[in-house]
């Protein structure tokens, strides 16, 4: 079925009838539309089993959330058959949706909770906003890139009424919301931001790409007072973090 729906509207299209017609004669639109979904469904349980569980994530809830969220409704139609593939995806303006596996470790790192209050920085699109909103209480989602966070803003009123999007600089937080319990930030600074520092509560956890000496690593911090406890995870690959005149922190 990979596809069927747009070759039906390209057929229709050219031969002039509707694509309701088409389908009807061989085959019911439900029919269609059920067997994509299992195809999609099919992929989806096959990418949380082998890109996920196969590599050590066990905890119920992260698993629960990267089932229940699909993917491909977050990256442009034109990639759904690839979106569930092990690996980054662009989605516009020069900017990518991460690989799930990344997704569901730094979900991980931040120890989810009902009781959190979690701000991410680097809405994107608004697929990992999605897998926290699954486990969060709230999440507060800042993207500077206005058509990405306008867009991703839109899916995820659709889903959710515990994701708040605004257009702004990752860089300094979203200080109105503060205190944080956990900040999951999408981008790669040279340093960690000091206002997302301040904003974490004590106890509170950071996982962060930092791109140090020509190299990125995600770096999980955990806020004691006013010391910083900091342990590197893997190294990474993420987009540059950048202010509003697009250069580089």
């Amino acid at each position: 079925m990979k596809n069927f729906r747009r070759q039906v509207g390209a057929l229709a299209f050219a031969l002039g009838v509707s694509a309701t017609f088409i389908l009807l004669s061989g085959c019911s639109a439900d029919l269609v539309v059920d067997e994509e979904e299992d195809e999609f469904k099919t992929m989806h349980e096959r990418m949380v089993a082998t890109q996920i569980e196969a590599r050590g994530i066990t905890d119920p809830g992260v698993l629960s959330a990267m089932r229940k969220v699909k993917r491909h409704l977050f990256v442009p139609e034109s990639l759904w058959d690839i979106a569930y593939g092990d690996h980054p995806l662009p989605i516009g303006e020069g900017q990518t949706i991460s690989q799930p596996y990344i997704v569901a470790l730094m979900t991980l790192a931040v120890e989810p909770s009902k009781d959190k209050k979690v701000l991410e920085v680097g809405t994107g699109s608004g697929y990992q906003a999605a897998v926290l909103a699954e486990l969060c209480g709230s999440v507060y989602s800042v993207e500077i890139i206005e058509t990405l966070g306008k867009r991703a803003q839109g899916i995820l009123a659709g889903m959710y009424d515990n994701v708040h999007v605004k257009i702004g600089d990752g860089y300094k937080g979203w200080s109105e919301h503060a205190p944080f319990d956990a900040v999951i930030v999408t981008c790669s600074p040279t340093h960690v931001p000091q206002p997302l520092i301040d904003q974490l509560k004590d106890g509170g956890r950071i996982i962060i790409p930092v791109h140090e000496d020509g190299e990125q690593e995600l770096v999980l911090l955990v806020k004691r007072g006013d010391e910083l406890m900091r342990e590197s995870i893997i190294p990474v690959r993420f987009v540059p973090m950048v202010d509003d005149t697009g250069a580089t922190y």
